[in-house]
């Protein structure tokens, strides 16, 4: 088993993988360079040996007699540099003399021959074939098989000439040059080589972190897929079993809330029944309203813990169209509730559940402030912001860091005329979160509260998203 255990998709093998393909292609890449890379790949004059063979026949002619010198150069000559020697008085000695060369050819290549020379010479001459001098007739090369030519002439002591001629470069840049060209090569492989290999690494992980986002806005039965590297997969396998894991503790906890909440209407409802027998009209009163309010927090209570494992879906429904029926209905019932923003921009979501969290903001509003205006801002990335602003008292500064506790209240009072049991926001803050968003609460400068609904872009590759939902009629009319 452990033999084939290379075979299965792993970040190690795809890291092994990765370095053998760089180095592999590295190897290619190299072939290619020295095949077709030209002057670029081939070595610098001096690794090419081509300064001591020239520095070497200057010796052997220098040492010579004039007799002899010619056929000593003529006898160096190979294919690939060609030599001759002129002396003092003849054309190519005068042509030489007075011809025009670079000074930094010249003082280059009288550092390079210097330290191979016996004996300093007076004059060393650099040049090429496009200089004049290269014209001078009865050079030992051809200009029409040659048009490459580089030339190197050294004065010897008695006024005569030696002249080499390289018919074709087959030396590179000098170790500088060299160094100013690799430096950059090497740094834009290792970059592409880099990328390549924390891509094929960071993939699985961008993968897997996508997919537990989409996890929050699928049904609490929804898994994340189990693809990629062995560890990845593992790791996938042990979020989903901690994913169906508490989605039984939520099961347990609702059903345990189900059955108290049962269990405590009954004497609930003996309490109102035997309360028929009071008297006292203003305590029975007192009673009655005691048993509602408890009657409305087991309700609340319940329903605040159901929505955590609620199995709505997520849909793909207009948002303007969700936040301007909400500020109609408001409309009607005599709340001035204006909409500002864009007719039409669709979001995926939960609907319900984000209608629930509107709803209680506007309701808020208005029952602790002035009936509020809804502002909805579409971001570039494609994320939403909801504000929802009143003119009201706001918030005690110390209470806004504790609104979203549950059964936190500001109105200490229990009076149901006042509000619920403390729950309504933070179950509004734990479906903006389910959504992957945020919910934040300031007090305005001028007065009044003002309340933004973080919305992140909705991502729906691999969502379970139902048909687009409507809710109820669309808004024809303008917002108020």
């Amino acid at each position: 088993m452990k033999r084939f255990l290379f075979l299965e998709d792993t970040i190690t093998r795809r890291l092994v993988v990765t370095v053998a393909l760089a180095a592999g292609v590295t190897l290619l890449l190299l072939q290619l360079f020295f095949a077709f890379g030209g002057t670029w790949a081939k070595p610098d004059v001096q690794a090419t040996g081509l300064v001591q063979q020239v520095a070497t026949v200057i010796r052997l002619v220098d040492a010579a007699t004039p007799a002899e010198r010619a056929h000593l150069a003529d006898a160096a000559s190979t294919d690939s540099i060609h030599y001759g020697w002129y002396e003092a008085g003849s054309t190519v000695a005068g042509t030489l003399e007075h011809g025009q060369y670079l000074d930094a050819q010249v003082q280059q290549s009288r550092a390079f021959l210097q330290p191979f020379l016996t004996r300093k010479p007076d004059r060393i001459v650099v040049f090429q074939e496009d200089n004049p001098v290269s014209r001078a007739p009865g050079l030992p090369y051809d200009r029409v098989r040659n048009p490459d030519a580089y030339f190197v002439g050294v004065r010897l002591a008695d006024g005569s000439w030696i002249l080499g001629i390289a018919l074709q470069r087959f030396w590179g840049f000098d170790p500088l040059q060299r160094l100013l060209l690799q430096i950059p090569m090497l740094a834009l492989w290792v970059i592409a080589v880099s990328l390549i290999a924390s891509r094929q690494l960071s993939r699985p992980i961008e993968h897997l972190a996508d997919s537990v986002r989409r996890l929050t806005h699928q049904p609490p039965s929804g898994t994340i897929e189990e693809a990629g590297p062995r560890e990845i997969r593992l790791v996938a396998q042990t979020i989903n079993g901690m994913q169906a894991q508490i989605q039984r503790f939520i099961e347990y906890r609702t059903t345990m809330l189900a059955a108290i909440s049962h269990d405590l209407r009954t004497p609930l409802t003996r309490i109102r029944l035997r309360g028929e027998y009071i008297d006292d009209k203003w305590q029975q009163a007192n009673l009655f309203r005691d048993v509602d309010e408890m009657q409305a927090m087991i309700d609340g209570a319940l329903s605040f813990f159901r929505d955590d494992a609620a199995s709505e879906a997520a849909t793909m429904f207009d948002l303007p169209g969700l936040l301007q029926t909400i500020a109609y209905d408001y409309s009607d019932q005599g709340h001035r509730v204006d909409y500002h923003g864009p007719n039409k921009s669709c979001y995926v979501g939960r609907l319900y559940a984000l209608k629930r969290v509107f709803t209680n903001l506007v309701e808020n509003s208005i029952k602790y402030g002035t009936p509020p205006t809804i502002d909805l801002e579409r971001q570039g990335d494609g994320s939403m912001i909801v504000f929802v602003r009143d003119r009201g008292p706001g918030i005690p500064p110390d209470a806004l860091p504790r609104v979203f506790d549950p059964y936190f209240r500001v109105d200490k009072s229990r009076n149901r005329q006042t509000g619920g049991v403390g729950l309504g926001l933070t179950s509004a803050q734990a479906i903006i979160r389910s959504h992957g968003g945020d919910i934040v609460m300031e007090n305005r400068a001028g007065g009044g509260l003002e309340v933004r609904v973080l919305l992140p872009p909705p991502t729906q590759s691999g969502r379970n998203i139902s048909e687009p939902a409507h809710m109820g009629h669309t808004p024809e009319k303008p917002a108020r």
